[in-house]
């Protein structure tokens, strides 16, 4: 039998649908191009890297302790926690790809990059804050952990900045040491708050020490969002201590690591073992008084510890609504918002006490 052949498409048809295909591929190229090199407007946040504060780095103690007797650990672990944060600044961006590959990890969260950065805010800048605030949380720390075992230490309150809009702007400056607000002594931020309060808006006298001076200025409070009366500036604690605690860190910064810091301190700075050999890890804010303030990134911190071993992990108090539903399976979690509280907790356990009543988040 014979078969003739099927009839063809005309060649005009098959060029045009060669064009086509060409083309979706030009576009397919120059939309993946632009996907790899346009920054995406997002941050991600992963879990970094956990480290022993009563452990070594580089072989070099985290703590040491100049002038008085110290008792280094020789087991155990309490280990200050991190995040690392990804895009979102000038000269530091992610594209889609790694924001969807992010979307897609149970351990990263991705933020919209204003929820986190200002517009145009550099690494440098950010580095430099977080820097500085985490020399602020080791002192603090210190001061936290010297309140507790009962040593002496000196502290005053100084003005770190001075906004332009504030009450206080051309009157006071950063450095000035706040003596007296009308007749009141100023030891804590809270006595400036009474003082404020007491004058009901009025003209107060603000007694400082200026370059070793001593002076008295006016200055016109202010109402906060809050209602509550204000100086108009920021306020930093400034410490002598009777000796040196050092903390040996680098390329870590931010606040959150005070609660665990304090604790480092004190297993230091007293004999035996606070920990009795138990891993713990956690993550909190300190204040000289010693309170544990909420931080940001706990769900990754938790994984980091979890990562590293961690058995216990300290939260604060403020973050329990961030905890539920968030814990590593094999991590048991312990609410504190104090550092007495993160102390007994660690005691307790340390100690092989019965625990089972210490709070946790739920």
């Amino acid at each position: 039998m014979n078969q003739q052949a099927a009839p063809q498409p005309p060649a005009v048809a098959r060029d045009k649908r060669r064009s086509l295909m060409a083309a979706s591929g030009v576009v397919a190229v120059v939309l993946a191009v632009a996907a790899l090199t346009i920054p995406a407007p997002y941050v991600i946040e992963t879990p970094g890297p956990a480290i022993n504060t009563i452990g070594k780095l580089n072989n070099q103690p985290v703590i040491t302790v100049s002038g008085h007797e110290s008792f280094p650990a020789s087991g155990g672990s309490l280990d200050l926690t991190t995040v690392r944060l990804s895009g979102g600044l000038a000269d530091d961006q992610i594209n889609i790809f790694q924001a969807f590959s992010a979307w897609l990890t149970p351990s990263d969260t991705v933020y919209p990059s204003e929820l986190i950065y200002a517009p145009g805010v550099s690494a440098d800048s950010v580095s430099s804050e977080n820097t500085a605030a985490m020399t602020s949380s080791q002192e603090n720390a210190t001061a936290a952990a010297f309140t507790a075992l009962g040593i002496d230490f000196a502290s005053v309150l100084s003005v770190a900045s001075v906004p332009a809009d504030g009450a206080s702007a051309g009157v006071l400056k950063p450095d000035d040491v706040l003596v007296a607000v009308g007749d009141k002594p100023i030891t804590k931020l809270a006595d400036i708050q009474s003082a404020l309060a007491a004058s009901s808006g009025a003209v107060v006298s603000v007694k400082i020490r200026r370059a070793g001076q001593a002076q008295t200025v006016s200055v016109t409070p202010k109402t906060g969002t809050d209602g509550k009366y204000l100086l108009g500036i920021s306020l930093a604690n400034k410490f002598t201590f009777p000796f040196d605690v050092k903390i040996s860190l680098s390329n870590i910064g931010g606040p959150s690591a005070g609660m665990i810091f304090a604790l480092g301190i004190m297993d230091t700075l007293t004999p035996g073992e606070l920990t009795g050999g138990a891993h713990f890890a956690g993550t909190g804010t300190i204040d000289p008084q010693g309170n544990v303030g909420a931080i940001g990134g706990i769900a990754q911190k938790m994984v980091g510890a979890h990562n590293n071993g961690a058995k216990y992990f300290l939260a604060p108090a403020a973050n329990c609504s961030d905890v539920v539903g968030h814990v590593p399976n094999g991590l048991r979690v312990i609410k504190v918002a104090t550092l007495k509280e993160a102390y007994d907790a660690v005691s307790a356990i340390g100690a092989g006490k019965d625990s089972s009543a210490l709070p946790t988040c739920t």
